[in-house]
């Protein structure tokens, strides 16, 4: 589902969860983006306490705890 598709990676320095959610990305190899949410007042503004965030388009793919076995999950398995 997600190849070919830029993903973007809303975190933010310090963030547990998100270096957890990071780790999963680059342990899948999923390619994305990465953006600090507080580097990025449109980006604050919507997800300032959600990080981390897996977006796709400004589509909401995944937010808060989430690591491999989400991410397999919106794969489909692969």
């Amino acid at each position: 589902m997600l190849e070919g598709m830029e993903l973007v990676f809303v975190t933010r320095e310090g963030c547990g969860l998100c270096e957890k959610a990071e780790r999963a990305l680059w342990t899948l190899g999923v390619p994305y983006v990465r953006r600090d949410v507080d580097q990025d007042p449109e980006l604050f503004r919507l997800y300032t306490f959600r990080v981390p965030v897996l977006l796709l388009e400004d589509q909401v793919l995944l937010e808060g705890a989430f690591g491999e076995r989400e991410l397999m999950a919106l794969m489909g398995g692969r």
